[in-house]
């Protein structure tokens, strides 16, 4: 029987849909850097790891492939991975025939064509319309939506063969109770972030994103095949640096800060700033390793800075840094304050930024994603 826990609902915090100028559609190049950035990570993977002839008979339907993009928001950067994942199990899938085919007198191993089937996960409340609105017309693949938390069961078991999970693990499940509770020495008074906080709001946070991961490894173990792969591109911060080093852990300060200033000026009110907190965590890579570790169903093949030579050209300038942020949190942020400060809030934090010399230096970026390659065992 499975447990309740599987099927929690998780707190809903989607990117902002549509294709309007705040939409995530229009506002997230810096995520598709990544995604340019681990094609060959990815077809070097496949090549390497993924076992063709053990995976396609280890699942219920014999010569098709199920893969699933967690995570997937509105696109098009989704479909950009779906097509490199694709690519790198098709090149797979010929260089087996070839190989087959030069050491056996049987040439009809391999023949029958390979269906590939995608599902398209996020929260509930995502912009489904639109990501399915832009599917691209000749894709070579089937496609579903999967709504629902990934930090829970979404699949049957042994159903899936590859996953895919990039610019989301860094998303809470739900932010840690502690850090709004007066009475507890983890509360976060006048911050909507870890960053400069406390020791103790640091470990709430700590400890939450181990629990989410934790569950996230725990479903994805149960739905993947034996021999399945999952690529993870999770944004993290160097084992050397805190989060206030680093423009991810800054400007999630420095928006707080704003809200800070409306609520003196009585734009909103305190009580509501004191109740908010951004369900975000920017694990280190000895942090995320050892997590992963005390799940014992995956080996990691590979974990190692993604190498991304773009990250500093995806946000050239004060306006996408802003609207990047807005395409991300406005959501969130909509839904506990109202969407009539919306502007308002944004419009500061564009004046914050522009004051200041950190943001956009290039040498100040210095947050990193991790590519993580993960495969099922067999125990």
């Amino acid at each position: 029987m499975e447990s309740k826990r599987n099927y929690e609902v998780a707190d809903s915090h989607p990117m902002n849909g549509g294709q309007g100028p705040y939409s995530y559609v229009q506002n997230s190049n810096y995520q598709r850097g990544a995604v340019e950035a681990s094609k060959e990570m990815i077809e070097e993977a496949i090549i390497k790891h993924f076992d063709v002839n053990k995976t396609l008979n280890s699942a219920s339907f014999l010569n098709q492939i199920f893969l699933a993009d967690l995570g997937c928001s509105t696109g098009p950067n989704t479909f950009l991975a779906v097509q490199n994942i694709l690519e790198a199990i098709q090149l797979k899938y010929q260089l087996e025939k070839r190989r087959h085919l030069d050491h056996s007198d049987d040439h009809h191993v391999h023949q029958i064509p390979v269906t590939f089937q995608v599902f398209f996960n996020d929260h509930f409340s995502n912009d489904f319309n639109t990501l399915f609105r832009s599917l691209p017309p000749t894709r070579k693949y089937l496609a579903a939506g999967v709504p629902g938390s990934f930090h829970g069961r979404l699949f049957p078991n042994s159903s899936l063969h590859f996953v895919h999970c990039s610019y989301s693990l860094h998303w809470l499940s739900k932010v840690p109770s502690q850090v709004m509770d007066s009475t507890s020495p983890a509360w976060n008074k006048g911050r909507i972030h870890y960053t400069n906080a406390g020791k103790e709001v640091v470990k709430a946070y700590s400890d939450q994103y181990a629990e989410d991961m934790l569950s996230f490894l725990h479903a994805r173990a149960e739905e993947l095949v034996v021999g399945g792969l999952m690529v993870l591109l999770i944004p993290a911060v160097p084992d050397i640096l805190l989060p206030s080093d680093t423009t991810n852990g800054t400007e999630k300060d420095l928006l707080g800060s704003c809200l800070v200033d409306m609520a003196k000026m009585g734009l909103v009110s305190e009580e509501r700033v004191d109740s908010f907190n951004l369900p975000m965590y920017y694990s280190s890579p000895s942090e995320l390793k050892a997590i992963i570790e005390r799940n014992e169903h995956f080996s990691i093949e590979r974990m190692e800075k993604l190498n991304n030579p773009k990250k500093h050209l995806s946000l050239p300038n004060l306006q996408m840094r802003v609207y990047y942020l807005r395409a991300a949190l406005e959501g969130l942020l909509q839904k506990h304050f109202g969407a009539e400060i919306m502007d308002e809030l944004f419009n500061r934090f564009s004046k914050k930024v522009a004051e200041s010399t950190f943001f956009l230096n290039p040498q100040n970026q210095k947050s990193i994603v991790l590519f993580v390659l993960l495969k099922r065992n067999p125990n």
